[in-house]
């Protein structure tokens, strides 16, 4: 066999895998930045989502809002119906999605049975890691952000 017939020496090979390293070592992190922005503008537009279901739960049950992201889920067979509007998917109903828990609370409950207020809240599952923004919304429709801390009805709505 000639020297030439030989193939690439461990030299070379090491050469390759270091310049693959440096190259994953400058990509990786800004594949976590993208994740995360990702995940934070899904959680908004699942916020987005929740106040349109809830408005179109509202106009089409006439029992004011849900008491629940269950109730606007899908119903497990049949129609839907007030207690399983199917106006979102099972993954969302379930309050957790793209990194994000949301936490739905209905406000008092009126005389005539209907719930007049709810807050929905984004929190990310790993702060930093999954999300950096917290995310409120309520029956106002305004999506509201902190970056430290969870968001309420206080904090400076997003924009656009």
């Amino acid at each position: 066999m000639n020297k030439k017939d030989a193939g690439f020496s461990l030299i070379e090979l090491l050469i390759v895998v270091a310049i693959i390293l440096i190259i994953a070592a400058i990509a990786i992190p800004n594949l976590l930045k993208s994740k995360m922005a990702a995940n934070q503008s899904s959680a908004v537009a699942s916020m987005r989502t929740l106040n349109t279901c809830e408005v179109t739960y509202s106009s089409t049950y006439n029992q004011g809002f849900t008491s629940s992201l269950a109730q606007l889920g899908p119903p497990s067979s049949g129609a839907a119906t007030s207690a399983t509007a199917g106006l979102i998917d099972s993954v969302l109903a379930g309050g957790t999605k793209s990194g994000y828990t949301f936490t739905y609370s209905a406000g008092a409950t009126a005389a005539d049975g209907t719930t007049p207020s709810y807050t929905i809240n984004a929190n990310p599952v790993t702060a930093g890691t999954t999300g950096q923004n917290y995310y409120y919304t309520d029956e106002t429709n305004v999506i509201r952000q902190n970056s430290t801390q969870q968001a309420a009805a206080t904090d400076s709505p997003i924009g656009g």
